[in-house]
């Protein structure tokens, strides 16, 4: 962009450009010079091709290059507040009421006319573009005082326009920064490496290319991949792998992963609005601009009920020839209440769940999930914790007790990242057992794995890799205790010493603490019907049934078989799908709203309408729980301001309410309505 400075001080600067005309809309202009890093307030005024800028005091060179750099364009692009919403405007019409009311009339007209011709031009330039809508409602209301030479009238309804139209956009804009803040990055300072030294930058200022430098305990701010170093990373936040993964250099390196262990030097490929982590926050901007049927519908709403204000407005008129009557049942119009409360209601309502824990992508999916009457769970990692646990240590030799053979499995397992591996280590470690010493194991994948110890041979896996493989032999006494086990859902581990079966380590998937009462709530917040789906086979899935009081179970599921039942499903019901492995994503898109678990695959978050934050089913429960209040809220919002302004607008008709009592009467209305909203609701 072209541009002349007009005028400058520290801090602030005033330019001239060409490319500040109507032929863009002015919140677009509005928008992308806002969005340049550092900006902290912008101005427009396109009549005379400028703008006013206000930016930190020691970034006017980076200011000033960025906006050398930007070309103007129209695009789609967040609220900016409009010319009424500024507190200029409501400094000028408070002076132009006090001169109403005490200066001499050859200057309190003028001064009249001159603070209310700016109202009078927007509201016929919004008529050209958009017909009769509120804002060319206040216009003609104001126009009817000027009309009647009732100054004060004019310039008491102007200014509580005004302030009305600054409460509100306040208001508005308030809660599409209250969801911004969920996903404002905070990660300021990174360090870099540059002429062989270390320096310490402001993230804005990253560039592609850079080398980045990250050390223990810190987030990675790029996406990239790693020059030297080696390092465990925590990338649970992204992929919901709970282990951290061992990375060196050629390896991938994800942005709003952690570092756990090690210092690591990363090319930047990816920075700022590229990088997995701002795709991943876009979900929540894109939501903004998302627009439910209960929005929609108050805005018809608002539209249709403009041409009922005229006509009462044209009765006033002819029935007592008075234009204050006139200006006062214009002032009574339902539209800014209506337009405005549901989107603020949605907003504040899903700031309240992402606090808490909970991302929804957008205010449809709140509207869906209220509708919601049967909610559909994969079993693993959703309704149980995904964390194995061993519940059975079988002894089949006399000379190995229980700890011994734990100690055994647990001193070669250590070396192996497997959940099983894991979860055999975390047993050991609670009973404190005691290391033995063993060769180099060999790692058989999809097996298990093999060692010495005392120059005789250790097989520890699965019975297939034992009795298959290696020929242990398995006895008719210890098949009957594998299928007692197998009975109770349990996963097994079997072990071999000088080849033969030493015992059995059983294992399994316990069910989240919290799993029994979030499934109690759901049917207390109107779930008709709760569903498991799982690939597990139909002993343990039926275990689970009973034990949770489950109305219908599906087993031995392929992946595509989660989506065509839930489809089936549908056929019927408004179904809400919870899951978290890259097999539940078709399920999760098949769904009217899919929630996906905070350990869940990223695939999966991608998928759903929901994601959680926190490792915590109870939210699933929390979220429906939003989405009905967040209704009712909505509904009783719009009520509200039904009733109240078609009582004001009756008695602004036959004239009992006075243009000023009108205005003050409708703007607190609406501004009640909109400080209900944005207050939201309250859970239990």
């Amino acid at each position: 962009m072209i541009f002349t400075i007009i005028h400058e001080i520290e801090g602030r600067v005033r330019i001239k450009s060409n490319s500040i005309s109507k032929k863009i809309e002015k919140n677009q202009i509005y928008s992308q010079i806002k969005s340049i890093p550092f900006v902290t307030q912008v101005r427009i005024n396109q009549t005379i091709s400028s703008s006013t800028i206000e930016y930190q005091k020691d970034k006017r060179d980076l200011v000033l290059k960025s906006l050398e750099k930007l070309e103007l364009k129209n695009e789609k692009l967040a609220l900016m507040p409009t010319d009424r919403a500024n507190p200029d405007n409501v400094l000028k019409a408070i002076i132009s009421l006090i001169g109403s009311k005490t200066l001499p009339p050859s200057i309190s007209m003028p001064l009249t006319y001159y603070t209310n011709t700016p109202v009078l031009l927007e509201g016929v330039d919004e008529f050209l573009k958009k017909g009769f809508t509120s804002h060319v409602l206040e216009s003609m209301a104001v126009l009817a005082s000027l009309i009647g030479r009732d100054y004060s009238a004019a310039n008491t309804t102007s200014l509580l326009i005004q302030i009305a139209e600054y409460i509100e956009e306040s208001i508005v804009n308030e809660s599409n920064n209250l969801l911004k803040q969920l996903v404002k990055p905070n990660i300021d300072k990174v360090w870099i490496e540059k002429e062989n030294q270390e320096i310490k930058i402001d993230t804005k200022e990253l560039k592609i290319g850079d080398i980045v430098i990250v050390n223990a305990g810190d987030t990675i701010p790029i996406d990239g991949s790693i020059l030297t170093g080696e390092a465990l990373i925590d990338e649970a936040s992204m992929s919901g792998e709970s282990i951290p993964i061992k990375k060196s250099r050629g390896d991938r390196a994800i942005s709003g992963t952690v570092i756990s262990e090690g210092r690591i030097k990363i090319y930047a490929e990816n920075i700022g609005e590229n990088t997995a982590t701002a795709r991943i926050a876009d979900y929540i901007k894109n939501s903004l601009d998302s627009k439910s049927q209960t929005q929609l519908k108050a805005n018809h709403l608002a539209e249709k009920l403009v041409p009922v204000t005229l006509i009462l407005s044209s009765i006033a008129y002819l029935s007592s020839k008075d234009f204050k009557r006139v200006s006062a049942v214009l002032q009574a119009d339902y539209s800014c209440a209506l337009r405005l409360a549901t989107p603020v209601a949605f907003k504040s309502s899903m700031y309240k769940s992402g606090l808490d824990g909970i991302m929804i992508k957008g205010a449809d999916v709140l509207e869906k999930l209220a509708e919601v009457d049967t909610f559909v769970f994969d079993k693993t990692g959703t309704l149980t914790t995904g964390d194995l646990e061993v519940t059975d240590i079988i002894s089949l030799n006399r000379n190995w007790n229980e700890d011994k053979i734990l100690s055994l499995a647990a001193s070669i397992e250590e070396h192996y990242f497997h959940p099983v591996a894991e979860a055999i280590v975390k047993s050991a470690k609670e009973k404190n057992f005691e290391h033995m010493n063993h060769d180099d194991v060999d790692f058989i994948v999809a097996h298990g794995v093999a060692t010495e110890v005392e120059n005789r041979q250790v097989l520890i896996g699965s019975r297939h890799f034992l009795e298959d493989d290696e020929k242990v032999k398995f006895s008719k006494e210890t098949d009957k205790k594998i299928q007692e086990l197998s009975r109770a859902g349990k996963a097994i581990i079997y072990i071999a010493y000088d080849k033969k079966l030493l015992g059995l380590i059983a294992l399994k998937d316990e069910v989240r603490e919290e799993t029994e009462s979030t499934l109690t709530k759901l049917r207390e917040l109107g779930a008709k019907k709760i569903v498991i789906l799982t690939g597990d086979n139909e002993i343990k899935a039926n275990e689970l049934k009973k034990e949770l009081n489950i109305d219908l179970v599906y087993a031995n599921l392929l992946p595509e078989d989660k989506a065509n039942i839930v489809k089936e499903l549908s056929k019927d019901s408004k179904i809400a799908f919870i899951g978290d492995g890259i097999n539940d994503a078709p399920a999760l898109i098949s769904s009217h709203v899919g929630i996906s678990m905070h350990k869940g695959a990223d695939i999966a978050k991608m998928a759903s309408s929901v994601a959680l934050l926190d490792n915590n089913l109870a939210l699933v429960a929390k979220v429906k729980e939003v989405a009905n209040k967040t209704i009712k809220l909505i509904d009783t919002n719009f009520k509200t301001t039904v009733t109240l302004n078609s009582i004001i607008l009756a008695l602004a008709t036959v004239g009992k309410l006075s243009p000023i009592n009108t205005a003050f009467l409708h703007n607190g209305t609406t501004i009640f309505t909109l400080l209900k909203a944005i207050k939201g609701i309250k859970l239990d």
